[in-house]
């Protein structure tokens, strides 16, 4: 009589995140990302010194999905109190969890000077291009002629100006040391946010500068779309404003990438 085949484990739940139902929208990118961050804190071994800084918006609800300590900020001062925890325990590895209204609208002060004096911490940055949390209102990274609760007509340029552009901005300032734009709206891509995301922290744990991964993402429920059209109208229209790649990536990053 044969024996038994061993069973091989070959996906699992990452440690580093909660074994609890989800609360969002069906096909909704966050919980995606959410897994993506947590493969990478068990990748490193960092799990006992992450702190994670949640504020307003869908992304504040990070904290029930990620393992690691968590602190919830005002909105818009997530960088703030990185920034502080980071300056008092510089031991500890610190990132924010940010929407596009919370980082480009009430929290883009604190986004411009926590990167311009290169504080050594990460933001993760959601990007769907619209409020998720209040409504479906315009965000300031609602593409132009897009329809929102408060435009429905369709952002008009002439009134509302032109979506930001996030890591187009950071990227011109002298701390910035890592600034890319990611997605995962398919698998090849979620690979590719999973390494950016690892690059990130180690480049914050080599002390090397301000990083930031954007994440264009999709809101099913509030584009008024099912989840696979959602992730069509991504890809056909986001990332023609939003293209994805490398945005900077200091000489001392390409070093230490090199080392890996």
């Amino acid at each position: 009589m044969s024996e038994a085949k061993e069973e091989k484990i070959v996906f699992q739940r990452p440690k580093a995140l909660c074994d609890v139902v989800t609360h969002y929208c069906p096909g909704c990118l966050h919980g995606v990302v959410h897994r993506v961050i947590a493969e990478v804190i068990d990748d490193l071994g960092i799990q006992e010194i992450t702190v994670g800084i949640a504020p307003v918006g869908c992304s504040v609800l990070a904290y029930n999905y990620i393992a690691t300590d968590f602190a919830e900020a005002a909105h818009g001062r997530a960088l703030a109190m990185a920034t502080g925890m980071k300056r008092v325990h510089p031991e500890l590895v610190v990132f924010t969890y940010q929407g596009d209204g919370d980082l480009a609208a009430i929290g883009t002060n604190e986004l411009i000077h926590a990167a311009t004096r290169g504080e050594n911490i990460t933001t993760i940055f959601i990007n769907n291009a619209i409020y998720g949390m209040t409504g479906g209102q315009m965000a300031p990274t609602t593409l132009p002629g897009q329809v929102t609760t408060s435009t429905p007509t369709g952002r008009d340029t002439k009134l509302a100006g032109f979506p930001i552009r996030v890591c187009e901005l950071v990227s011109t300032l002298e701390g910035s040391a890592y600034i890319v734009r990611r997605s995962a709206y398919n698998p090849s891509e979620i690979r590719k946010l999973k390494a950016a995301i690892k690059t990130a922290f180690q480049v914050q744990m080599a002390g090397l500068g301000y990083s930031l991964v954007e994440v264009v993402s999709n809101c099913p429920t509030n584009w008024g779309m099912t989840p696979l059209e959602s992730l069509k109208w991504l890809q056909e229209n986001m990332l023609a404003y939003y293209p994805l790649g490398d945005y900077k990536v200091k000489d001392s990053v390409k070093e230490l990438m090199a080392k890996k």
